[in-house]
C-alpha cells in the first residue's frame, strides 16, 4: 500500500509541473522525489523495486526534458550554441564527404561519376548552409560577450565639453552595466547546465547503457566547460574594465570640476567688467550732453567691452596662443584675399570713427551708379551704415521713393562719393530758387524781390551758420564766410534768370523752398513790370522797319 501510495504522489507530481518552473525549482523536485523514494520501506520482492526504479527514471526524465524546454526557450545561449554544434557537425560532414570523394576517385572516376556528383552536389549544399553559419564558427561564450572598446576618451577643455563628458560617462555606464548583465546571463546558463548534468548524471547511474543519455552527459559536460571557461574570462575581463571605466570616469569628473571652477572665474569677471562698463555708461552720459557724442561713445565703449570678453575667451580656452597666431599668420593672406570687403569695411570703419566724418544723425548723400540716395544716418556698425531716405529735392527731381532703410557698406568711403549735409556743427545747407522773366521785365525789381524774401525766411538760419561758422574757423581755414542771401541774374535764350541762394535747415530744405517759391510768385504778380517768361513764339511780316516792336506778352498772346 505504501508503494502505490509513492507511486500516485509521483505521478501527480509529473501531471501538474509546468514549463515555467525554474531551474532551481526543478533540482529541488528532483532531491525531493529521490529523497521521498530512499525513504520508502524496501519492499521484499523484486517486482516492487523494479517500479520504484520506472518510477525515479520516469521523474528524472520528466525533469531532464523540463529543464531542456526551459533552456531552449528562456536562454539564448542554448540556441547560439546549438547553431554552434551545427557548424562543427557540418563541417565534419564536409570532411568525410571529401574523403568519401577522394576514395571514389581512386577507385575509378568514370565508373561512380553519378556518386561523385551527388557528393559533390551534397557538399555544395552543405558549404553554403556553412556560410550562413560562419559567425558560430568560435566558442560562442567567448565572442558573444565583448564588452565596447574603448578609445577616444574626450578631454574637458571648455565648458561645452562638459556636456559631452558627462553623456560619455553615461555611455560607460551603460556599457558596463550591459556587459555586468551578459555575464549574468551566462551564470544562469551554467548554473541550468548543472542541474541538466546534475539529473544525466543520476539517469546513468540507473540506466548505464543508454548510448542518448552518455551522449547527452558528454555534450552538456563540453559545453558547460567551455561556458564556464568563458565566463571566467569575462569575469577577468569584467574586473579590468570596470577599473578602466573608474579611471576615465574619476579623470573626466577632475576635468569637469576644473573646468566648471574655471568658468565660473571667467563668468564673474566678466560680471565684474558688465558692472564697470555699465558704471562708465552712466558717468559718459551724465557728463556729455551732446547726444551725437553720447551715440559715439557708447559704441566705442560697447565695442571695448566685447573686444575685452574676446580676449579673456581667447587666453582662457587656447592653450597654446602662438601657434593660433602663426597659423592666422599663414592664413591671413587667403583670408584678406576671401574677405576683401569685410576687411575694407572694419577699416572705414575705423576711419569713420576716428575721423569723426559721419555720425549717427547725420544727413548725408550717397552716389553709386549713378543713383543719388539722401537720408538720415541711423547707425553706423562695423560693417555698414545704415541711413533712412527722406523727403528732399533728391526724391522729388529724381527717385520719387522716400522712406527706404539704405544700407551702405563702410568701405564706399574710400571708392564712392559720401556727403555729409551736417558735417560737425553744421545744421544748415545753401538751397537755391530759379526762375526766368522776360527780356522787357524789370530784372532789378525782381532781384530786389527775391532777395528780400529769403532774408526774411531764412534770417534764423543765416545766424545759426554765422555763430557755426565762427566755431570752425580753429578746425576749418574758412575764407569765405558770407551767409546773407545771394542773388544773381543771368541772361538765358529765353529771358533773365533770376537765381536766389539761402542757407536753410539740412532736414527741411523742401519746406523753405515751398515757402519762398510761393511768397516771391506772388509779389511778382502785384508788379505789373515784371512777367514770367515761359516759351513762345513771334512772327513778323513787317519788313519796312528796321526793328520790330516787343510784342505785349503779359496775358501770353503771339503777334502777327
Amino acid at each position: 500500500m505504501r508503494v502505490k501510495f509513492v507511486f500516485c504522489f509521483i505521478l501527480a507530481s509529473l501531471l501538474f509541473t509546468g514549463a515555467g518552473y525554474a531551474q532551481k525549482n526543478v533540482g529541488n523536485d528532483v532531491r525531493k522525489a529521490t529523497t521521498s523514494l530512499e525513504t520508502a520501506e524496501t519492499p521484499e520482492n523484486g517486482e516492487e523495486e523494479r517500479k520504484k526504479r520506472e518510477i525515479k527514471i520516469a521523474y528524472l526524465k520528466s525533469a531532464l526534458e523540463q529543464i531542456n524546454r526551459q533552456l531552449n526557450e528562456e536562454s539564448v545561449w542554448q540556441k547560439i550554441y546549438a547553431n554552434h554544434l551545427t557548424y562543427t557537425q557540418i563541417e565534419t560532414d564536409i570532411k568525410t564527404i571529401d574523403l568519401k570523394i577522394a576514395k571514389l576517385k581512386k577507385q575509378g572516376a568514370r565508373k561512380y561519376r553519378l556518386r561523385i556528383r551527388e557528393l559533390e552536389n551534397e557538399k555544395a549544399q552543405l558549404t553554403e548552409r556553412l556560410n550562413l553559419l560562419k559567425d558560430y564558427q568560435q566558442n560562442p561564450f567567448k565572442t558573444l560577450i565583448r564588452p565596447k572598446e574603448i578609445t577616444e576618451v574626450p578631454v574637458v577643455t571648455n565648458p561645452v565639453a562638459i556636456i559631452n563628458a558627462f553623456s560619455y560617462i553615461k555611455q560607460l555606464g551603460e556599457q558596463l552595466a550591459r556587459f555586468e548583465h551578459e555575464i549574468g546571463n551566462l551564470e544562469t546558463f551554467i548554473a541550468m547546465l548543472e542541474q541538466k548534468l546534475s539529473i544525466l548524471k543520476e539517469l546513468l547511474a540507473l540506466v548505464p547503457d543508454d548510448r542518448e543519455l552518455q551522449k547527452a552527459y558528454a555534450q552538456t559536460n563540453k559545453e558547460m566547460k567551455e561556458a564556464e571557461e568563458a565566463l571566467s574570462l569575462h569575469q577577468t575581463a569584467l574586473v579590468v574594465y570596470k577599473k578602466r571605466v573608474d579611471e576615465i570616469k574619476l579623470r573626466l569628473t577632475n576635468q569637469i570640476k576644473e573646468q566648471a571652477k574655471k568658468a565660473g572665474t571667467i563668468g564673474v569677471s566678466i560680471f565684474v567688467l558688465l558692472l564697470l562698463v555699465l558704471l562708465i555708461k552712466w558717468l559718459v552720459k551724465r557728463t556729455i550732453t551732446d547726444n551725437e557724442r553720447f551715440y559715439m561713445a557708447n559704441k566705442i565703449i560697447n565695442f571695448s567691452f566685447v573686444f575685452i570678453i574676446i580676449l579673456i575667451l581667447l587666453f582662457a580656452y587656447i592653450e597654446n596662443v602662438s601657434y593660433l597666431v602663426t597659423v592666422l599668420g599663414f592664413a591671413s593672406a587667403g583670408i584678406a584675399i576671401a574677405m576683401k570687403d569685410w576687411f575694407m569695411s572694419l577699416l572705414g570703419w575705423l576711419v569713420i570713427v576716428l575721423g569723426g566724418s559721419i555720425h549717427a544723425g547725420d544727413r548725408v548723400k550717397v552716389v553709386k551708379d549713378g543713383v543719388q540716395y539722401v537720408g538720415d544716418v541711423l547707425d553706423i556698425s562695423l560693417f555698414r551704415i545704415t541711413i533712412l531716405e527722406d523727403i528732399t529735392l533728391t526724391t522729388y527731381m529724381h527717385n520719387r521713393r522716400a522712406g527706404r532703410i539704405i544700407f551702405i557698406p563702410n568701405n564706399f568711403i574710400f571708392t564712392n562719393m559720401i556727403a555729409n549735409y551736417s558735417h560737425a556743427t553744421l545744421k544748415t545747407v545753401w538751397d537755391g530758387i530759379d526762375f526766368t522773366i522776360t527780356f522787357n521785365s524789370n530784372h532789378k525789381k525782381a532781384q530786389h524781390i527775391a532777395r528780400e524774401t529769403a532774408k526774411k525766411y531764412a534770417k534764423g538760419y543765416t545766424d545759426i551758420t554765422r555763430k557755426q561758422l565762427n566755431k570752425l574757423r580753429s578746425k576749418y581755414s574758412l575764407k569765405n564766410t558770407n551767409v546773407e542771401p545771394r542773388v544773381y541774374s543771368f541772361i538765358e535764350e529765353n529771358g533773365i534768370r533770376i537765381s536766389v541762394w539761402y542757407l536753410t535747415n539740412a532736414y527741411a530744405t523742401l519746406t523753405l523752398r515751398s515757402t519762398i517759391s510761393a511768397e516771391i510768385l506772388d509779389l511778382i504778380k502785384e508788379e505789373e513790370d515784371i512777367v514770367i517768361a515761359y516759351p513762345s513764339q513771334h512772327i513778323y511780316f513787317d519788313r519796312a522797319k528796321g526793328k520790330p516792336t516787343l510784342p505785349d506778352l503779359s496775358e501770353g498772346n503771339i503777334t502777327v
